[in-house]
């Protein structure tokens, strides 16, 4: 995940040192969110490269890559395009690197940040984001996007955002204190759009995980806002989410699905 100077305006008032803390929180329990986290539907990924779909061989970049979850949805479709050597993952951070490069060692792993994409000048036919654009520094970001994308390329996020408009689900984001939520939620479009990158297209895909409230739990913890508080408050607010899913009828017993709404953006960077 890419650190910033500055605090994007995802995170309303947030200062700058805590988004700089929660960025860089991910790597120390890069195993578990290789483990917990949910991946992408292979429709919302389809139609973020939809722009550049009639390219052959495609070349992609899945920049901010994590563990690999939005390049392993990559994979089959770039296959099919021609040959899945036309991936390439870019990541900052050591750990979240080698987990991606354990579950995904076909794929061309690079060290690196989207302020400072080490690739050359239009190498990339499209520039993918799987949960990670929010932390970008754009104003230092986007030049080197529109640097290594070939002419006409697309630049595409992807988040991945809990359903809160089913009322268990709201309980549970109230009960962990959780920012960022569906009906809440504020993509960059309009951030990108000032500067200079045009035409923001958004859709919106149905997408689920299916969990029990043990592993809901472990999933949470993966969060950043729980990466980052004190241990004694992180131990106490994981105990009211589990007591939370153990007392609500659609959690409580087994497994159940985690309803989840892929929300994707293309641009044309310009």
């Amino acid at each position: 995940m890419s650190t910033s100077a500055s605090t994007p305006a995802a995170f309303g008032g947030i200062d700058p040192a805590t988004v700089s803390a929660r960025a860089s929180s991910f790597g120390g329990q890069a195993a578990a969110y290789a483990r917990e986290r949910p991946g992408y539907p292979a429709a919302a990924v389809r139609w973020a490269l939809e722009p550049v779909s009639g390219r052959a061989p495609l070349r992609v970049l899945d920049l901010g890559a994590g563990t690999g979850k939005l390049t392993e949805a990559l994979v089959p479709l770039v296959r099919q395009a021609g040959d899945a050597s036309g991936i390439v993952a870019v990541e900052p951070d050591a750990a979240m690197l080698a987990e991606l490069r354990r579950a995904l060692p076909e794929v061309r792993a690079l060290p690196g940040a989207a302020e400072e994409i080490p690739l050359p000048d239009a190498s990339v036919d499209a520039v993918v984001v799987g949960q990670a654009m929010h932390w970008f520094d754009l104003d230092r970001a986007l030049p080197e996007i529109r640097r290594v994308l070939a002419p006409g390329g697309v630049l595409a996020g992807l988040w991945n955002l809990d359903d809160d408009r089913v009322p268990w689900v709201r309980g549970l984001k109230e009960t962990a204190g959780s920012t960022v939520t569906f009906l809440n939620w504020r993509s960059p479009s309009a951030e990108l759009e000032s500067r200079g990158a045009g035409g923001a297209e958004e859709a919106e895909f149905p997408h689920g995980q299916r969990r029990t409230a043990e592993s809901m739990v472990a999933t949470i913890a993966t969060h950043s806002l729980f990466l980052t508080l004190p241990e004694t408050e992180r131990a106490g607010t994981l105990a009211r989410i589990r007591a939370y899913l153990d007392s609500t009828p659609e959690t409580a017993e087994g497994e159940f699905e985690l309803p989840i709404v892929t929300v994707a953006l293309r641009v044309l960077p310009g």
